[in-house]
């Protein structure tokens, strides 16, 4: 995983740089077939689908195309922080729509390009490689597959695995990322059929969670936090977000054109379609909530009690202490950077 390179200091109380992107995420739409419990995102069906306009992501693919070029020594080959994969949300809701942006991220030559799907719509081989051939025949290079406990509640595995199959055959072993491979093995070693509930996952294999990634932010805090365990919101006082919120290598920009640090949902540094604004130096007086989180949790917490917060029975990570008072303050109202207010709405289902 590439690491920041050199991440720019606050310049003052005031206002702070935020640096180029190394890599991004364009999100088609927040709208999913599934609604997973670990999803940063808050992605579910609920959702209106809010495609992002043919006309946006051109704007916003040209800007990357620009600050990406000559970055990357193997532009062919992806990982799971280069170049720009779409994502959401469920891309393969709209495959015109996918067919579309690939093709112009193509003709704007953007390195190391590809989608990432939970594989629902793999239901059989030749509807399949007859969608993974016209992405790979389009200009895109790989792809990422989903597999978790999350996913397979409501995917049936054997699509997962023919679309890691037929990946591999379109577009390489090397350019096929099944995320995560540990769980994706387990499952093959159970023998899995069709989907399998998540309390029934914990009775038979739930030691596998100690061995992969499981970001303690979006969803995951409100549906997986009896599986961890919960500190008061003062043992986090004294962290701050910078690291998190002020980087260069990965970023997201969803279908509203908010430019996401990282994997911090529902927090905007402002409007992608104009990267020179969000990557200069941008007023912090007019984003209190995220002036709060380079500062300090405690910034963000005292914030959140002027505006009526009551702190929770303790918080599994500096995550979850950060997204719980930024859920209260999205709905108190006021805060620009804190957006979109659906995302904050659907957190907990």
């Amino acid at each position: 995983m590439p690491q920041p390179k050199n991440v720019p200091l606050t310049l003052n109380k005031n206002r702070t740089v935020i640096p180029e992107p190394f890599s991004a995420g364009i999100f088609l739409t927040y709208k999913c077939t599934n609604s997973c419990k670990h999803c940063m995102y808050a992605c579910s069906p609920k959702w209106d689908a809010d495609w992002i306009s043919v006309e946006d992501a051109e704007v916003v693919l040209s800007q990357l195309a620009e600050v990406m070029h000559g970055k990357y020594p193997f532009p062919g080959k992806i990982g799971v922080n280069e170049g720009v994969h779409f994502s959401g949300g469920e891309p393969f809701l709209n495959f015109d729509l996918l067919l579309q942006l690939v093709e112009i991220a193509e003709c704007l030559e953007i390195p190391s390009t590809f989608v990432e799907t939970n594989a629902f719509w793999c239901t059989d081989d030749e509807s399949a490689r007859k969608k993974l051939r016209a992405l790979k025949d389009t200009g895109l290079d790989g792809i990422l597959i989903s597999a978790n406990p999350f996913i397979v509640e409501q995917v049936p595995f054997e699509r997962t695995q023919r679309a890691a199959r037929i990946s591999r055959e379109v577009f390489s072993p090397d350019n096929t990322i099944v995320y995560q491979a540990f769980f994706y093995q387990q499952f093959h070693q159970l023998d899995l059929r069709g989907t399998l509930p998540f309390e029934k996952y914990l009775r038979i294999a739930g030691h596998g969670l100690q061995y992969v990634e499981l970001f303690a932010s979006g969803r995951a805090p409100y549906r997986l936090g009896d599986l961890y365990e919960h500190r008061p919101a003062r043992s986090f006082f004294g962290a701050s977000c910078h690291r998190e919120l002020v980087r260069d290598w990965h970023v997201h920009i969803d279908n509203y054109c908010n430019y996401i640090p990282g994997y911090c949902g529902g927090i905007s540094l402002g409007d992608a379609r104009d990267l020179n604004a969000i990557c200069s130096v941008i007023d912090l007086d007019e984003r209190p909530a995220l002036n709060a989180l380079l500062t300090d949790l405690k910034a963000l917490h005292d914030l959140g009690m002027q505006c009526g917060y009551e702190e929770q029975n303790g918080y599994i990570s500096k995550c979850h202490l950060c997204i719980d008072i930024r859920q209260h303050l999205a709905r108190h109202g006021g805060f620009r950077e804190l957006t979109p207010k659906a995302f904050y709405d659907r957190l907990e289902g």
